[in-house]
């Protein structure tokens, strides 16, 4: 099949990749026009603008975003379309928030444009395994894109999770599932280093034994192991935490619903704390403990409150 893919990052190059391996005809657009260049080396065609790029498909022209979520998603819909016809294809394969896509196809609907979200799952490693995706929107449009998923994902890897927003809802929950479990895996890690074993304890043939029929084997184990072989103790990475979004979108739908979500909580905030966003409160706690129990308080020159 022929598609356009605009954005060429870490996650859309190597999708661009695996589709034009796969056979299919790769159109792609980059605001720097370097990676654009790259890619059309590697046998995909080059588009300098989203003008370019609608010229150059055939209808019902399908249209692969994989930019960040928020304004810069509705930025180049919005240009797009006055280039797109009545039953062209878009599709945002970012971390979008599920709402947003709901707004989007209604937007597009009186277009006569379809809409698909696209949950993407797989990181770096895509490329060489092939990806994850859970899809929402019309399941007619979805069956008409299936040979791009079917050449994108890993076997079995693609779902139609139901109308407009419920492949980024899955995707959301998926992703603030990973907060947890990895946030379970830092802190196992963190007891044993600090146990009275921890400097003999080979952390990457832990990670490797734990992939070998135990019960929370996992590919982040997987990860995990070649990072250890790495750098064994980690010395070399600061303990600071980003997250991209999706973990407090899950945190949110679990409130709107009165669903209990502790762990994923826990784990995000423990991403907050990376940032010494948890500082001050561990000096009030500190303090609290020193004049309710006469606690010693740790600080530099100075052995503790009176």
């Amino acid at each position: 099949m022929q598609l356009g893919m605009i954005g060429l990052g870490r996650m859309g190059m190597n999708m661009a990749h695996r589709l034009i391996a796969a056979g299919h005809e790769v159109v792609a657009y980059n605001r720097t026009r370097e990676k654009t260049a790259q890619l059309a080396a590697a046998g995909g065609r080059a588009a300098w603008s989203l003008e370019h790029l609608a010229a150059q498909l055939a209808p019902p022209r399908i249209v692969w975003l994989m930019l960040p979520a928020g304004g810069t998603v509705d930025e180049h819909i919005d240009s797009c379309v006055q280039y797109l016809c009545p039953g062209d294809i878009i599709i945002d394969g970012g971390n979008s928030f599920y709402k947003d896509d709901i707004a989007r196809a209604d937007r597009l609907a009186p277009k006569g444009i379809h809409y698909l979200d696209a949950g993407v799952s797989g990181g770096l490693w895509g490329l060489e395994f092939g990806y994850c995706i859970m899809v929402g929107g019309d399941e007619r449009v979805f069956k008409h894109i299936e040979p791009i998923l079917g050449a994108l994902c890993a076997p079995e890897g693609y779902l139609y999770c139901g109308p407009t927003g419920a492949g980024h809802f899955v995707k959301m929950v998926h992703n603030g599932i990973e907060y947890a479990m990895m946030e379970a895996y830092g802190e196992g890690f963190n007891i044993m280093r600090s146990s009275r074993y921890g400097e003999q304890l080979a952390f990457e043939k832990i990670a490797k034994l734990w992939n070998r029929g135990s019960v929370v084997r996992s590919w982040l184990l997987e990860l995990l192991e070649k990072v250890f072989q790495d750098i064994s103790r980690l010395d070399e990475i600061e303990p600071y935490l980003e997250d991209s979004g999706e973990g407090r979108w899950t945190l949110q739908q679990a409130v709107e619903l009165g669903v209990p979500a502790p762990v994923i909580a826990a784990s995000l905030f423990q991403r907050f704390e990376s940032r010494g966003n948890g500082a001050f409160s561990h000096k009030v706690l500190a303090a609290l403990r020193n004049r309710f129990g006469g606690h010693q308080v740790k600080k530099s020159g100075m052995k503790g409150m009176p």
